[in-house]
C-alpha cells in the first residue's frame, strides 16, 4: 500500500468514526427515541420534527441493532445500550402477531397498524437481538435471535403462510440475500447448524437462479428455478441490492477463512453492479434499470436514494480488502467523494435520502417508515472497522 493510500484510508476512518459519534447517532438519540412509550420514531422532518407517531417495526429491530453495533465498535455507551434495550423490548411487547407473525407498523403505544407479506422485521429483530447479544454478553439475547431466526424459516416455507406477491409463481432476490447476512450476524453468537446451513443455501439460490451472466447482473425476481420473467418485473435490476448482496457474500469469505469461490462470486456481483448502477455523467447509484434497457417502471428509477451510496462504499472496501486491486479502492473514493458531498446536511445534521438525478435534494425529511437510523450508521461502522483491517494489514 502506497502512503497516499495509507492517508486516504485513514482519513476516511476518522471521518466515519467522526461522523457516526458526532452527527447520525446523536440526531437520532436527540430526535427518535421514544421515552415514552419506548422503542424509537422514524418519521421526522429535517430538523428532527415528528411527523408522524406510526413506528416502523423493522427499524425497531434497525435501530437496537446500530446501538448494539455502535457500542461494541466505540467502546461501550451506557445510552446506546439502553435504547437498543428499549426497542428491543418494545419489539416482544407489541410488535409480534399471535401467529408469530410481526406487524410492519404499529402507533406510538405499539397497537397494530399495518401487517406485510414479508418478514423483514422478524430478520432484523433476530440481527438485533444477536448484536445485543455480543455487545452485553447476554446469552438469553442469543437464543431468542436464534428461535426468531428458525421461526422466519419455518414461514417462509410453510406453504400458503405468507401470501404470493403474484399469481405468476416467482422468488424474490431481497430475501434470499439478506438471510445471509442475518446468519451471519447470528454467527457471532451461535454456532448452530442451521445457521451455516442457510448460508449455503442462500448462496447457491443466488448463484443458480438470480445471477444472470447474459445480462451480467442479479435480478430482482426470477421464477421458481431462476427462469428469467421477461416482464418489466422480471427485468429490474436494483444495483444497490446487488452491491450490497456482494459485501455479504465477502463477508460469509471472510468468515469461511478467505472462500476462494465466495470471493470471486461477491466480486462478479460488485462488478456487474457498478457497470449497470454508477451513474457516469453526475455520479452516485441509481436506482433501477432494466436489464435489456427498456425504461424501468418505478418513477423514482433515476433518482439516487441514500442506501445504495452506503451499499456501495462498503461493497468496494470489502472488495479491496478481499483481492487488493486498486480498481477497488478507486470504486470506493468515487462512492464515498459523492455520498458525502450531497446526502449529509450541514445545517440540521443527518442525510438527506432522496435526491434528485443530479443530486439536489427531492425532498428534506431524515426519516420515515423506510428511512431511518440504519444504513447510514451501520455503513459508518463497518467502514471504519475494514479501514482498520486494511490498515492493520498492510504493516
Amino acid at each position: 500500500m502506497t502512503t497516499r493510500q495509507k492517508s486516504y484510508l485513514e482519513a476516511c476512518r476518522a471521518r466515519y468514526r467522526a461522523d457516526l459519534v458526532g452527527d447520525i447517532l446523536p440526531f437520532w438519540m436527540r430526535h427518535g427515541v421514544d421515552r415514552v412509550n419506548g422503542g424509537v420514531y422514524t418519521c421526522v422532518d429535517r430538523d428532527g420534527t415528528l411527523m408522524d407517531t406510526t413506528k416502523s417495526v423493522w427499524f425497531q429491530g434497525r435501530f437496537a441493532y446500530v446501538c448494539a453495533a455502535a457500542s461494541r465498535a466505540v467502546g461501550g455507551r451506557a445510552e446506546w445500550l439502553a435504547a437498543a434495550k428499549s426497542a428491543l423490548d418494545f419489539i416482544e411487547r407489541h410488535c409480534i402477531d399471535t401467529d408469530g407473525h410481526m406487524f410492519f407498523t404499529v402507533t406510538a403505544e405499539g397497537a397494530p397498524v399495518q401487517k406485510r407479506r414479508y418478514v423483514f422485521s422478524e430478520c432484523f429483530a433476530a440481527v438485533a437481538m444477536a448484536e445485543y447479544a455480543a455487545a452485553t454478553g447476554d446469552d438469553a439475547y442469543a437464543a431468542k435471535a436464534l428461535e426468531i431466526f428458525r421461526r422466519t424459516l419455518r414461514m417462509l416455507s410453510e406453504p400458503g403462510f405468507l401470501p404470493a406477491k403474484t399469481a405468476v409463481p416467482s422468488i424474490g432476490h431481497s430475501i434470499t440475500m439478506m438471510l445471509i447476512n442475518v446468519a451471519l450476524v447470528i454467527r457471532q453468537v451461535s454456532d448452530d447448524p442451521a445457521l451455516d446451513a442457510e448460508i449455503d443455501r442462500s448462496v447457491e439460490t443466488l448463484r443458480s437462479c438470480f445471477m444472470h451472466p447474459e445480462f451480467e447482473t442479479v435480478l430482482e425476481t426470477v421464477g421458481p428455478h431462476g427462469e428469467f420473467l421477461d416482464t418489466m418485473a422480471g427485468r429490474t435490476i436494483n444495483p444497490g441490492h446487488c452491491m450490497e448482496t456482494g459485501w455479504f457474500l465477502l463477508d460469509a469469505a471472510r468468515f469461511r477463512g478467505g472462500d476462494a469461490q465466495l470471493v470471486e462470486m461477491g466480486t462478479t456481483i460488485i462488478d456487474w453492479a457498478w457497470k449497470w448502477g454508477w451513474d457516469e455523467p453526475c455520479g452516485g447509484m441509481i436506482n433501477f434499470r432494466d436489464c435489456r434497457n427498456f425504461p424501468p417502471q418505478d418513477y423514482s428509477q433515476d433518482m439516487k436514494f441514500w442506501w445504495p451510496q452506503c451499499e456501495t462504499i462498503l461493497a468496494a472496501l470489502y472488495a479491496y480488502r478481499a483481492t487488493g486491486e486498486e480498481r477497488y479502492l478507486e470504486m470506493h473514493r468515487l462512492a464515498h467523494d459523492y455520498a458525502f458531498r450531497v446526502f449529509p446536511d450541514p445545517e440540521y445534521g443527518e442525510w438527506y435520502g432522496y435526491l434528485h438525478r443530479d443530486g439536489t435534494v427531492a425532498q428534506p425529511a431524515k426519516g420515515n417508515l423506510f428511512k431511518g437510523p440504519f444504513h447510514v450508521p451501520r455503513m459508518m461502522i463497518r467502514a471504519a472497522q475494514l479501514c482498520d483491517e486494511i490498515l492493520g494489514e498492510s504493516r
